[in-house]
């Protein structure tokens, strides 16, 4: 995987399938690196004649790491990052998919650069307003012990067991097995899982959501805990023309057992733009 310098970051990217493709640029949550967007998806996302592009957002993986408790960037910075990214694939315009907290980059690339993104695809993530409605699940574990792998190997598992909200499609074994890795290659597991939710969180310069022109594609599970379906429903409606996926037995993010759903969806909705 190669790392490029990017805003004053070594970012580690992977891409699949044919640069000549349409580019769809994946963006993980907090606190997880590109391994989450995992490769059988990204192969099978490629094989419907799209260039895939995953990476490590600071902090995670093989990317850039900061002391625990001192980010030294806010959202806005890691925006900048998708950009150069982009510049340095040598690619104008993408599709562009985030997940969870960092829906937040996702709309600040939407507003402040629109010229670079040919779509949007919001997975599992909110507008953020006060009204909407609190996680309905207890996400209360106790801290890991970052000396100690397994401690913290199990500390995501539950997590992850925790966010998947009962659903039927969370699979424990797969989901230790890719823990396990994204734990071994991350530079500093206790940046990973603090950093994030300490950072910055700026807007976009040139407005919100309802200033967002490219076409949007909204996928929210309707088991999700820690973001119930209502935020989707809420983000769905800021963005003018937004199409809401609801996967059913879903919970936070898209599991195996429904990429057959959720794949041709953002095939369709990346031929639109």
């Amino acid at each position: 995987m190669p790392a490029f310098q990017v805003n004053g970051a070594e970012l580690c990217v992977e891409t699949f399938g044919d640069p000549a493709d349409p580019a769809i640029l994946l963006i993980m949550g907090a606190a997880a690196s590109m391994l989450w967007w995992e490769e059988d998806l990204c192969s099978r996302i490629a094989a419907g004649d799209r260039f895939v592009i995953r990476f490590d957002n600071r902090d995670t993986g093989r990317s850039t790491t900061y002391p625990p408790g001192r980010p030294e960037y806010s959202f806005g910075d890691l925006a900048q990052d998708a950009v150069g990214i982009l510049d340095a694939l040598g690619i104008d315009c993408a599709h562009v998919v985030a997940q969870s907290m960092f829906g937040g980059v996702a709309l600040i690339l939407g507003v402040d650069h629109r010229d670079r993104v040919a779509s949007l695809t919001f997975v599992s993530t909110s507008t953020g307003a006060d009204d909407l409605p609190p996680p309905t699940g207890d996400f209360d574990l106790p801290t890991p012990d970052f000396a100690d792998r397994a401690s913290v190997v199990e500390y995501v598992v539950r997590s992850a067991e925790r966010e998947a909200g009962g659903s039927p499609y969370f699979d424990e074994q797969a989901t230790r097995r890719l823990v396990e890795q994204d734990v071994a290659r991350a530079r500093n597991p206790e940046s990973t899982m603090t950093n994030h939710f300490l950072a910055k969180v700026d807007g976009p310069v040139g407005g919100g959501f309802g200033d967002i022109t490219a076409p949007t594609l909204v996928v929210h599970g309707d088991l999700d805990p820690l973001l119930p379906l209502a935020h989707g429903e809420a983000l769905r409606d800021a963005i003018p023309g937004a199409e809401l996926l609801i996967l059913e037995g879903c919970g936070h993010g898209v599991p195996r057992g429904l990429w057959d759903l959720f794949v041709p969806a953002l095939i369709r909705h990346t031929s639109q733009a």
